[in-house]
């Protein structure tokens, strides 16, 4: 393992948390109230963990300190957010944002190339100039040092680490054709020892069931703590998840991490009924050429991994309607998993309809 660089684990002490405000129409609506107020639910609930730092279009700074202000029922913005104006093409702070890692005690942000997840072979927007100056410019706000790892491209939801040296990611997303074809797989796992500071990189066949980044893994498997992770699943053979699930649960059983222990694996049910696109959600849609788009009757990529650690806390997606059971039984699980942590619920049905979650909004910076 490469000790001057560590890649620090989510649940590890965080300075703060990035976010990126929600105003893309072909994402968010048209209206985008629903959305912006999953994002109000998660920075109100961050607010009193850690700090919050959000990047807002320039232009919308004043409507959206309003609302921000209005949801905390303050007159001034707290001591810990920080309001800043870049502009973005979307809101994916961890794709778009800088990874962090440690050289020593600095910390330092890492450039990945963004492509939209994909560029031309089969990324979802077209355009993505924006985007992919976010952690340069953030990671300069900071007054952090840049390592850039250009023009390796990677996303921030594709990998996932103990904190201790392992580093999860899935072969659909990091060999797909549209990010590095012309690496090996084992060049790409150099690049990721080299600016990860990783010793050893799990590779899972496969993610979520029509998860639209190539099946990033942070919607599929997670570490809780060194030697332990959750995996989505489900029981149901007759399900295209299953399949997906079952294979990853093999290889997990057959691999050790870093430190050479074998990995607890915590079965994550995902929700019992498909979360799907309404009839009436395109209506609110807006696209542009050449930019992914929505169906009604399409299955979304719904987790319950897709959960977010906080400082003291477990950010928990939940989709509501026929699948409160199933929510329920996903508290249920992080609260045995995390006893140490308060789990907090989050109604985050319109995140999932703009392509992701909890965890592909926010960003850890860590101490």
């Amino acid at each position: 393992m490469n000790e001057t660089i560590r890649f620090p684990a989510e649940f590890e002490p965080h300075h703060g948390t990035l976010l990126i405000w929600p105003e893309r129409p072909g994402s968010w609506g048209k209206d985008p109230r629903a959305a912006e107020k999953a994002f109000l639910d998660i920075i109100e609930e961050l607010l009193r963990l850690e700090k919050v730092y959000l990047l807002v279009n320039p232009a919308s700074i004043a409507p959206v300190m309003e609302k921000i202000l209005a949801r905390l029922q303050l007159d001034k913005p707290p001591a810990n957010f920080q309001m800043i104006g870049m502009e973005t093409d979307d809101s994916w702070a961890r794709d778009t944002g800088p990874t962090f890692v440690y050289r020593g005690v600095k910390r330092l942000g890492v450039k990945w190339s963004f492509n939209a997840w994909g560029g031309e072979v089969d990324g979802l927007y077209a355009s993505w100039e924006k985007d992919d100056k976010v952690a340069v410019g953030f990671t300069a706000f900071l007054g952090d040092t840049l390592l850039d790892a250009r023009p390796f491209v990677l996303e921030g939801g594709s990998i996932h680490t103990d904190g201790e040296g392992t580093l999860l990611v899935t072969e659909s997303c990091l060999l797909s054709a549209g990010r590095n074809p012309q690496l090996s797989k084992e060049q790409i796992e150099d690049k990721l020892k080299e600016y990860l500071g990783v010793e050893k990189i799990l590779w899972l066949p496969r993610g979520i069931y029509q998860d639209e980044t190539n099946e990033h893994v942070d919607n599929m498997c997670a570490f809780v703590r060194p030697g332990e992770v959750v995996l989505a699943w489900t029981d149901k053979k007759e399900d295209p998840q299953y399949e997906l699930s079952r294979l990853d649960y093999e290889y997990l059983q057959k691999v050790t991490d870093a430190r050479g222990r074998r990995l607890t694996i915590h079965k994550l049910p995902i929700p019992d009924h498909p979360v799907c696109v309404s009839k009436e959600d395109p209506e609110n849609f807006v696209f542009e050429p050449g930019e992914d788009e929505r169906e009604a009757g399409e299955r979304l990529a719904a987790s319950y991994v897709n959960f977010y650690f906080a400082n003291g806390a477990v950010l928990l997606p939940q989709f509501g309607g026929e699948n409160a059971e199933s929510d329920a039984r996903a508290v249920r699980i992080l609260k045995e998993l995390c006893p140490d942590r308060r789990i907090v619920p989050i109604y985050a049905r319109h995140i999932l309809l703009g392509g992701g979650n909890i965890h592909c909004i926010t960003q850890q910076i860590p101490l």
